[in-house]
């Protein structure tokens, strides 16, 4: 049972989409990633979204009419209770 691990890399070399480069160990000699902590939205604090789906502009789409919804309802509760509230003023003005 001899040879039964891969061959370990102590300086592999990791290459990102945007141009990084950094060393790390790995059982490949080279590695390819898209995104790294240099780049990546939730590191650098850049509001750009990595979806390809269009998820996260569905997701935010559906809350922003949510809260338009909201809103709508808070109005109209708002409107309801000020009617009511004049009507009893007219009640007992006229009493």
């Amino acid at each position: 049972m001899k040879n039964i691990h891969p061959q370990y890399y102590e300086n592999a070399e990791v290459t990102c989409a945007c141009g990084r480069k950094f060393y790390v160990g790995s059982t490949k000699p080279q590695i390819k990633i898209e995104i790294c902590s240099f780049c990546h939205p939730f590191y650098t604090g850049a509001h750009k979204f990595v979806d390809k789906a269009g998820r996260v502009e569905k997701f935010q789409e559906k809350m922003k009419r949510f809260e338009e919804l909201k809103a709508e309802k808070f109005r109209r509760l708002h409107k309801k209770a000020q009617k009511q509230k004049a009507a009893e003023e007219l009640n007992a003005v006229k009493k």
